[in-house]
Formats: C-alpha cells, sequence, structure tokens
C-alpha cells in the first residue's frame, strides 16, 4: 500500500491558492478543469516531495474547488484519504471480511471507498491499470456516503 493524497474542498480559490503556495510553500504539480463536473482540481506537492510526486503522483494535496458555492459544514471541506493498492479486490475482501463496510465498491477495478471508525472517507486505488471488472464488486450498490 502507498500514500497517495489528501483532498481538502476550498471554498475560495484565490485565497486558498495564496495560503498554500505563496504563503506555505507548496508547489503546483497539475491542475485539472472539469466543466462537466464544474470543478477543479489542483495537486500540490511539498517541495523536498516534488521531484517524487510528479514522477508518482504521491504524495499529494489535492484542493478540490467546486465552481457552486457551496457550505462545507461538518467537516465536509475534507475530502479523503487516499491510497494505492497492488489488489484492490483483495483488499475490499479482507476488508469485508474483518467487518468494514465497503461505501463505494470497485466496481470498475479501479477505485473503491471505505470509512474509518470515525466516518473519514478512505479512497482505494488500484496500482497500473484497473482489474477486469469480477463480481461479487461489479453488480454490488454503494452504500452510504464517501
Amino acid at each position: 500500500m502507498q500514500y497517495l493524497h489528501t483532498m481538502l474542498r476550498i471554498s475560495d480559490l484565490e485565497q486558498s491558492l495564496d495560503f498554500f503556495i505563496n504563503k506555505l510553500g507548496l508547489v503546483e504539480t497539475n491542475r485539472y478543469d472539469n466543466e462537466q463536473g464544474r470543478f477543479t482540481l489542483i495537486f500540490l506537492a511539498a517541495p523536498d516531495d516534488l521531484e517524487h510526486a510528479r514522477k508518482h503522483k504521491a504524495p499529494l494535496l489535492e484542493l478540490t474547488y467546486n465552481w457552486d458555492k457551496e457550505d462545507y459544514a461538518g467537516g465536509r471541506n475534507f475530502g479523503h484519504l487516499a491510497y494505492r493498492v497492488a489488489d484492490i479486490y483483495a483488499l475490499c475482501d479482507r476488508l469485508q471480511q474483518a467487518g468494514v463496510t465497503i461505501n463505494r465498491p470497485p466496481r470498475d477495478g479501479h477505485m473503491a471507498f471505505i470509512r474509518s471508525p470515525d466516518g473519514i472517507s478512505i479512497e482505494l486505488l488500484q496500482q497500473g491499470d484497473a482489474l477486469a471488472p469480477r463480481e461479487p464488486w461489479q453488480s454490488m450498490p454503494n452504500n452510504g456516503e464517501w
């Protein structure tokens, strides 16, 4: 397992970039604008992690700016932790056998979400290419929020 990123939802893009880049000293490694979903993702790395982060896309801070204004009450501004895993199906099976709810099953062989006991959302991403879809994951519905 490899730590990838932490995602934070931000309410003011310019103010947040000023804080994280100009004041804190992080470096932007990538930006993605999604017009259909109406959001922007900005990935930042610490200067000492920059080379590794650019090559491996980790470790990063992901800032998510939703174009439509939203109140992030109740901690909704903290998005999730993300980990790259060797076999998403094997890990989800092990977690499920241990009593962990798979909130977003890995139907696509690439991504799943679970929650910690305190409700922190954790994204699991398949290392390399997505695995071929397979049951029971392929037909498993979402369970709750992530």
